[in-house]
């Protein structure tokens, strides 16, 4: 089976960190974020992956390429596509079978094997995985009726009596009748323009429902959800299945109490864990440094003498003066971002 995976996004909410990475390859304790979204399609059976690139392409490129071999990609070079062009660039690669498509800027915790197969069952044209809305956002919705058939999305769509309010994943399955539904040049929404078209032309779509409790799913957006999803990862509150072999602490080693440790980490024997913590590959931490609950340092980062780090990520290369003393931030090699 085959899959693309969305990765053209600016990711605005996240600079000055995404002047340096797109968001799929910003760094999550010990890969890029695109790395999960791999292995979970590689669990569920994905054999050829695709991606479409605009912000930072080489990187992305770069970022992809060493995750994986074979890779199509897609470049929108002056215009970003959106979700539906996106789609429609891989459109030579993607349309001899179903096929998965999957935001690349989530982190999504979730075996999709079941959801392929009631897709497949179904005789959906396409179908849309969806969790409960989560408490206090403010995402659009995505409505269905009694048969779990979407009916509107943010407000778009043929409508009904009943329906029932969703929370759209990232994540769809489709079959190659969508791109009979899409205009043959420009930018265009795969939720609000092509599916649209499709159910105002009485095609399926369907509502793949999946109960919170059983799945974990971040959206990484802003600074905030950024440093929420690594919190809960170090703190053991995502489920690591999906992500077998490429999980955040495969190849590590356990220290005494909770942190992991890169067998190439360069660790002095002064410092002081709490933990949960997290040293990546290559990373230097001198002498005198104390590291509180919930900070990780990541590839070839360095925190120099006698700092004091808590709820801190220091990203890839990330550097730390010697003395300071940080609380809620994400740190680049030369970005410094507040997570309050």
């Amino acid at each position: 089976m085959k899959a693309m995976v969305l990765c053209a996004g600016l990711g605005t909410r996240l600079r000055p960190l995404t002047n340096r990475w797109p968001k799929p390859a910003m760094p999550l304790l010990a890969g890029p974020l695109f790395r999960y979204s791999l292995a979970t399609l590689t669990r569920a059976g994905v054999t050829k992956i695709g991606i479409n690139t605009h912000h930072l392409p080489q990187v992305m490129e770069a970022t992809a390429r060493k995750e994986i071999g074979p890779l199509v990609i897609s470049h929108e070079d002056r215009e970003i596509q959106g979700t539906g062009g996106g789609i429609r660039g891989l459109k030579d690669f993607l349309r001899d079978d179903d096929f998965v498509v999957l935001n690349g800027d989530v982190l999504f915790s979730v075996d999709l094997k079941p959801v392929i197969e009631a897709h497949r069952a179904s005789g959906a044209a396409a179908t849309m995985v969806l969790l409960p809305m989560p408490e206090g956002e403010t995402y659009n919705a995505v409505e269905l009726d009694d048969s779990q058939s979407v009916r509107r999305i943010a407000g778009k769509g043929p409508g009904g009596d009943r329906l029932s309010n969703w929370h759209f994943t990232g994540v769809h399955v489709m079959t190659p009748a969508v791109f009979d539904f899409m205009a043959s040049s420009g930018a265009e929404d795969i939720n609000r323009d092509v599916y649209v078209r499709m159910m105002e032309k009485g095609l399926s779509i369907r509502g793949q429902i999946l109960q919170s409790k059983d799945v974990y799913w971040s959206d990484m957006g802003t600074p905030q959800r950024y440093a929420a999803t690594h919190q809960q990862l170090l703190f053991g509150q995502v489920p690591l299945e999906a992500f077998g072999s490429h999980g955040p602490f495969e190849g590590m080693k356990r220290g005494e109490g909770k942190f992991w440790v890169h067998p190439t980490a360069q660790i002095d024997a002064d410092v002081k864990v709490a933990g949960p913590a997290f040293f990546g590959e290559g990373c230097v931490v001198e002498a005198g440094v104390r590291i509180g609950a919930g900070v990780s340092i990541g590839r070839g980062a360095r925190v120099g003498q006698g700092a004091r780090l808590n709820r801190v990520a220091v990203l890839d290369g990330g550097v730390v003066a010697p003395g300071v003393q940080l609380m809620d931030e994400l740190i680049g090699p030369t970005e410094r971002v507040s997570t309050l």
